[in-house]
């Protein structure tokens, strides 16, 4: 089943194109890895998706989903690490999309961000401020206000940067059990080492070519 469709689609800004993927389909259950080099569009092809930026030409298609329920987690910025609230209320602003005209969260959504802490690990951090935490714990509590917008699918870029080698193995194996679970992973990724667990590979360069994982093993872009 397709979750997203790129139709002729070119991704840039305003009318100046960076890439173009062209048609393609996100599967739901995939794990796809997407890498390639800096500046080459990997980020403007996910915000696009995301309806954050409009398409240069072409369309995205949305399949029994909305874009609101498309989960996202991004690289940590400074205004992250200063941000003046508690874990909590940052994972629970993941269902903010939801909320329409009500003016608080409902019980079972609070049952569900609990849920969502315990399973990336950072309930025992609920009531600390988010400024206070360090790298990894903060990139716990972004993936688990990702999924509280997530229905199917979740889209990350490069979530481990700057994290030390304890931190990132400790993310990857949250994002391996949310992907056993059925949960779709896109994810940009400068981390190789990662790719041995992805279905397909997206990788942009001088153009943008969507591999299964053995015909980029096999191709001359894999480097090894």
């Amino acid at each position: 089943m397709n979750l997203i469709e790129g139709r002729d689609l070119v991704v840039g800004y305003g009318r100046q194109p960076i890439a173009a993927p062209g048609s393609f389909a996100i599967r739901k259950g995939e794990y796809i890895c997407m890498i390639g080099e800096n500046g080459a569009g990997k980020t403007t092809f996910l915000r696009t998706m995301l309806g954050l930026l409009k398409p240069v030409s072409g369309t995205v298609v949305f399949h029994g989903m909305q874009k609101e329920e498309i989960g996202w987690v991004s690289q940590q910025s400074p205004a992250q690490k200063d941000f003046p609230a508690s874990v909590e209320e940052v994972v629970l602003s993941g269902f903010a999309g939801r909320l329409s005209h009500r003016f608080f969260y409902s019980s079972e959504e609070k049952k569900k961000a609990v849920e969502y802490m315990t399973l990336t690990g950072c309930l025992n951090c609920r009531e600390r401020s988010f400024r206070q935490l360090s790298g990894g714990q903060r990139q716990r509590a972004m993936l688990a206000r990702a999924l509280c917008a997530a229905k199917e699918i979740l889209l990350m870029d490069e979530p481990t940067a700057g994290l030390d080698p304890a931190a990132q193995n400790a993310f990857y194996d949250v994002i391996d059990k949310l992907h056993e679970k059925g949960m779709t992973i896109v994810m940009i990724t400068h981390d190789l080492s990662c790719l041995s667990k992805a279905d397909r590979i997206i990788h942009f360069g001088s153009d943008v070519s969507f591999l299964s994982k053995e015909e980029y093993l096999r191709s001359s872009l894999h480097v090894s």
